[in-house]
């Protein structure tokens, strides 16, 4: 591998970590809060214009990755490749199918914009879904299968293991606010439930999840969901 496939990649790894370091800001209670104290009018619109450029900004990142995707790292063959073409498949599956365990109009800013929510957390009550029984972050999951199971460039390998790299980063910041919202019973549910992948040894049964829903809603209120 010459020095000039290798240098061609800086500029899309220094993209995507500054992407992420901008996505984890946009995202901090630090910099709601502020905003919230300075200007309280625009947080209606804080989520719905964050979802919009999360996806502006990864684009041309996109771009750039299929412009130049190196030599192949690796390719599925034979019965390989149908098992991980099913896993894939299932996987999109999986991800459409656990859009109905959130609010996505709470997701996407919708409902914050129409009723003018002004405070720093979505108004939505914690929950844990069937998928959240047995990993934390079941999007994560269903995006990391999808990513890992298809014929690797080497642009793909640098962009899909900053991906990971983020997941786990972020997962982990993410779940300190939840913390903060839901204390005790959001402790619980981490040691009782894996974070990224699902381990069969590892998960929650639905009268446990119900307890820690009631005991995290009782004790914090309307706040957040998982």
């Amino acid at each position: 591998m010459n020095n000039e496939i290798i240098m061609s990649l800086v500029p899309l790894a220094i993209g995507f970590v500054t992407y992420f370091a901008l996505h984890s800001l946009l995202a901090s209670l630090w910099l709601k809060n502020y905003v919230a104290k300075r200007w309280p009018t625009a947080m209606p619109a804080y989520r719905l214009v964050f979802n919009v450029l999360s996806v502006v900004l990864l684009l041309p990142l996109i771009w750039l990755m299929q412009q130049n995707p190196g030599p192949i790292i690796w390719q599925w063959y034979g019965g390989w490749s149908l098992l991980m073409n099913g896993l894939m498949f299932a996987a999109i599956g999986g991800f459409f199918w656990s859009l109905k365990s959130y609010d996505n109009m709470v997701f996407l800013g919708i409902t914050q914009w129409k009723s003018r929510h002004q405070g720093c957390e979505d108004p939505e009550q914690l929950h844990i879904s069937t998928l959240h029984r047995f990993v934390r972050h079941p999007w994560y999951f269903f995006i990391l299968v999808i990513l890992w199971t298809q014929d690797i460039h080497l642009a793909q390998l640098v962009t899909y293991g900053l991906i990971t790299l983020y997941f786990i980063i972020g997962s982990h910041l993410e779940e300190r606010k939840l913390m903060e919202c839901y204390g005790d019973a959001y402790r619980q549910y981490c040691r009782k439930v894996p974070g990224l992948i699902p381990l069969p040894w590892k998960w929650l049964s639905q009268d446990e999840a119900l307890e820690l829903i009631s005991v995290a809603n009782n004790g914090h209120g309307s706040k957040r969901s998982l």
